[in-house]
């Protein structure tokens, strides 16, 4: 299968399209056409067959897409026809969530290590995972040969655990830090600030507030 270079916005869209196939698949639906696709995932029907149109044909005019056959092609072209196994980095409240969290497993994204600098939580286990020191890093995911890092610790500590990934072979990151790292051009990185995104709710609100309390005063001629 070919892998063209897309934008970041239409791989998002992808996924977008993978979970709504999901759910038509549970809902017992074998055909979807490109407009109630669309609407799913709030976009118009002529996105849809440009974003699909990269990676081939899918779908015939006039009867639209196979839903079970449309999910598992997106399925093999997000690379999540396979197992992805990473390494978390920090063992706090936000790790423990993310490794708690059933449906990565589902989707075929395991954490096979766990590393972090508290003596306290070295050598505990989260279900058969051992907590290691960050030190044992390095040689460990080498090891066991993780391609997909995932960085949960506090901001100052950040930018070590990705170098440390980085020098272990890693070459996507998952950062949930409130930092900006650096990592090699060759290394993919995302992003996951959550204190932005409700700090980026919190003004939507306040701003939507603004304009009620401008349309009260306005007064009403008569």
């Amino acid at each position: 299968m070919r892998v063209p270079r897309i934008a970041d916005s239409t791989v998002a869209r992808l996924c977008s399209y993978h979970r709504i196939l999901e759910e038509l698949a549970q809902e017992g639906r074998r055909l979807v056409s490109s407009r109630r696709l669309a609407e799913r995932a709030g976009v118009t029907s002529a996105q849809v067959r440009k974003d699909l149109s990269y990676f081939g044909t899918f779908g015939r005019r006039g009867l639209g897409y196979h839903v079970q056959r449309l999910h598992e092609e997106l399925r093999a072209i997000l690379g999540l026809d396979r197992r992805w196994d990473c390494a978390l980095v920090g063992a706090g409240h936000i790790a423990r969530a993310l490794y708690s969290y059933q449906d990565f497993r589902r989707r075929g994204f395991h954490f096979v290590a766990i590393f972090d600098t508290n003596e306290e939580l070295v050598g505990q286990r989260w279900g058969e995972v051992e907590i290691q020191h960050v030190r044992r890093l390095v040689p460990e995911v080498r090891r066991l040969g993780v391609r997909l890092g995932v960085v949960a610790t506090p901001a100052r500590a950040a930018q070590e655990a990705v170098d440390l990934l980085v020098a272990a072979g890693v070459t996507g990151v998952l950062n949930f830090a409130p930092r900006k790292l650096n990592v090699p051009p060759e290394v993919h990185l995302r992003n996951v600030n959550m204190a932005i995104e409700f700090e980026s709710l919190a003004y939507s609100l306040r701003a939507a507030e603004a304009r009620g309390r401008r349309r009260r005063a306005v007064p009403v001629e008569e």
